[in-house]
């Protein structure tokens, strides 16, 4: 279990993996039922939020729970990650009511975050927050968004011991891993990495990777909020045993490629 709210947290880089996109994303355009020339869609513009307001509205970070999130919807993720340049309002449906604000760091490093579903300027994507699945709705645009593309995807596999790492859909390296105990499993879901520490207090990893998941059966594991995170071990005692606190244990060989993926990257717990 990441012990990381008690240690401190140094962002890394991931610039060399990160690939801005150009423009905002494009208005969506509507075509006439008698065959005329198409028309833009008129934009849906966000419900005004006062700064007093804004401040009032709970931080969607690894540390909280937001109530009343609309769940993961599911399905094929869209491989864009976005990072908010400054606090952004999070709302439970396009121009519906805002229930968080997404900040621009986690964990010390930048919030990037994988947009799951897209409607014109608006992207749905998942939260780093308690409850597991967690996700919002934030209105995009290039002032307040930086966009980027994420070629790489995450696969846990519980019942094998295995965690893969893909690039476009094809397998770039397999290991075998631990998980948690039958006590305190290893959630299943979609969740992503949010964020990369480098361990100065705990000697069991090097760095450690948050994952915008939470132990179901610790509320707090020591001293942080039971994030569930990607982490070696000290000895080989783990590889193919459930004998964690709901942390994915895994080889040196392995983190170093996982510390490479750009923060956001999906990490599906199967």
């Amino acid at each position: 279990m990441d012990r990381s709210g008690t240690s401190p947290a140094h962002g890394r880089k991931r610039s060399t993996r990160l690939f801005a996109l150009a423009g905002a994303a494009l208005l969506a355009l509507t075509v006439s039922a008698c065959g005329g020339e198409a028309e833009e869609q008129a934009a849906v513009e966000p419900a005004a939020v006062s700064q007093e307001d804004l401040t009032k509205l709970p931080d969607a970070t690894t540390f909280g729970t937001v109530e009343g999130a609309p769940s993961d919807p599911g399905g094929e993720s869209t491989g864009r990650v976005v990072h908010p340049k400054k606090d952004l309002v999070v709302y439970k449906a396009v121009n519906g009511e805002p229930f968080a604000k997404l900040p621009t760091r986690q964990m010390g490093s930048p919030t990037w975050v994988p947009v799951v579903a897209e409607q014109g300027e608006w992207v749905q994507v998942l939260l780093p927050t308690r409850p597991n699945g967690a996700s919002g709705w934030i209105h995009a645009s290039d002032a307040d968004l930086e966009s980027a593309e994420n070629t790489f995807a995450v696969n846990v596999d519980r019942e094998n011991f295995e965690i893969e790492i893909t690039e476009n859909g094809e397998s770039i390296g397999t290991w075998t891993i631990g998980i948690g105990t039958n006590e305190h499993p290893t959630p299943e879901g979609r969740a992503y990495i949010i964020a990369s520490i480098e361990e100065t207090v705990n000697d069991y990893s090097p760095i450690v990777l948050p994952l915008s998941y939470h132990s179901d059966s610790h509320e707090t594991f020591g001293g942080g909020p039971g994030t569930v995170g990607i982490h070696t071990w000290p000895d080989d005692s783990f590889v193919g045993q459930a004998n964690s606190d709901g942390c994915i244990r895994v080889t040196q060989e392995a983190l170093d490629e996982l510390v490479k993926l750009p923060l956001g990257t999906i990490v599906n717990i199967v």
